[in-house]
């Protein structure tokens, strides 16, 4: 089985530091079908970015602008970005990095 993790776990306010998944999608990776745990990982790593991410420039990936209802940052405590732009999408490694609100 396949898994983006790199063993450097720490949960980060339901987001591991190690392989920026969230804790849902850590919880239920077991459970989830192999092009479920393919399309995670390629949203870690913005395969099929929607935007960049205004902190880094990186490509990132947002559920919510590829047409989806929900986004998987919702399943992450609520982080405190740029107070210019209270809705900034960051890409999950930028967003790990902010403090919780």
């Amino acid at each position: 089985m396949k898994s983006p993790c790199i063993a450097k776990c720490k949960n980060n306010a339901g987001m591991c530091s190690g392989c920026l998944r969230t804790m849902t999608e850590i919880s239920h990776w077991i459970a989830y079908q192999e092009q479920q745990q393919l399309a995670i990982m390629a949203d870690i790593k913005a395969i099929k970015a929607t935007h960049q991410c205004p902190q880094c420039q990186q490509p990132a990936q947002c559920d919510i602008s590829a047409g989806k209802s929900t986004c998987w940052c919702f399943d992450i405590e609520p982080r405190q970005t740029s107070s210019d732009s209270p809705k900034v999408c960051l890409c999950r490694q930028c967003l790990s990095l902010m403090p919780t609100i």
